[in-house]
C-alpha cells in the first residue's frame, strides 16, 4: 500500500544510518544532464554565478558530505568534459534514446544503475535547483534511511491550491475548479494541503527504481524545504531570477 510522510527539513549534518542500513553499500549522487535542452538551450554548461549550471549540482553533492561518487550521466561530449573538470566521474556515455525530450528519466535511471551495479543508495541531483543547499540533500538522505519508504524527495508548500484557485474548462470552455470538495471552501486556509514537488534531490532504493516505473509506484517520503532553495530553471527567466539572487 502506498503512503506519503512529510518531514520537516533537518539542519543537521551527515545523515546518520538507520540499524539496518547497508553502511558498507557506497552512497552514488547521479547527476542526470542531457545536452537537448529546449527552453533553455545548452541549459547545463550555460554560466551561472561564474560556473556553469552543472557545476553547482556537483558542488552540492560534495558538501553534503554524504555521497561516496558523483556520476554524470549525458550522452553530450562537452557536458562530459566540463562534468570531469568540475571533479565529477562519467563512467559511461548515456544512449540517444534515453536524452531524448520524450523519454521518461527514469529509464536513464534504470540505465546507470545498470551501468554502475554498486550502490547502496541512490541519489538524483537535478542541475535545475541551483539554490538547493547541502542541507536539503542531508534531509533528504536521512529521510530515505528511516527505512520506511522506498523513495523520498523535498517539496514545498504550493503556491496555488485545486481546492480553491486553480480551475479546468469544460467542453464548453467555461471555468470549473480543478477538484471539488463535499464543503464549500472560501479561503485558502480551509483547503487541503498542497505541496509542489521540487527538482532539488531524490533519494531511492536501486531495486525499487529497477522494478518501478513511476516515483508513485512505491512508498513515498516528502521532506519539506523552504521555497527559496527551490527555484527550477526551466525557462531563460528562470535563469535570470536565479543569476539576480546569486550574483
Amino acid at each position: 500500500m502506498k503512503r506519503h510522510d512529510i518531514s520537516p527539513s533537518n539542519k543537521t549534518g551527515n545523515p546518520e544510518m538507520s540499524a539496518d542500513y547497508p553502511s558498507t553499500s557506497p552512497t552514488v549522487a547521479f547527476i542526470f544532464a542531457r545536452g537537448g535542452s529546449k527552453g533553455v538551450p545548452r541549459k547545463n554548461v550555460r554560466m551561472l554565478a561564474g560556473k556553469p549550471l552543472i557545476a553547482h549540482a556537483i558542488a552540492h553533492a560534495e558538501a553534503a558530505g554524504c555521497i561516496d561518487r558523483i556520476i554524470v550521466s549525458t550522452e553530450d561530449e562537452e557536458i562530459a568534459s566540463v562534468a570531469r573538470e568540475w571533479g565529477a566521474e562519467v563512467p559511461f556515455v548515456r544512449p540517444r534514446e534515453l536524452a531524448t525530450d520524450t523519454a521518461p528519466e527514469w529509464l536513464a535511471w534504470q540505465h546507470a544503475i545498470g551501468e554502475i551495479k554498486d550502490i547502496g543508495t541512490f541519489i538524483c541531483i537535478p542541475t535545475t535547483s541551483p539554490l538547493r543547499t547541502p542541507d536539503n540533500i542531508n534531509a533528504c538522505v536521512q529521510r530515505f534511511r528511516r527505512g520506511d519508504v522506498d523513495v523520498a524527495f523535498c517539496v514545498t508548500p504550493a503556491a496555488r491550491n485545486p481546492y480553491f484557485n486553480m480551475v479546468t474548462l469544460d467542453g464548453d470552455g467555461h471555468a470549473h475548479l480543478a477538484m471539488s470538495s463535499p464543503e464549500k471552501i472560501h479561503n485558502r486556509q480551509a483547503a487541503p494541503e498542497m505541496y509542489d514537488i521540487s527538482t532539488v534531490c531524490y533519494v531511492a532504493s536501486p531495486a525499487f527504481i529497477m522494478s518501478a516505473s513511476d516515483l508513485f509506484d512505491g512508498t513515498v517520503g516528502i521532506v519539506e524545504i523552504p521555497s527559496q532553495c527551490a527555484l527550477d530553471i526551466d525557462t531563460e527567466h528562470d535563469l535570470k531570477i536565479a543569476a539576480a539572487i546569486m550574483g
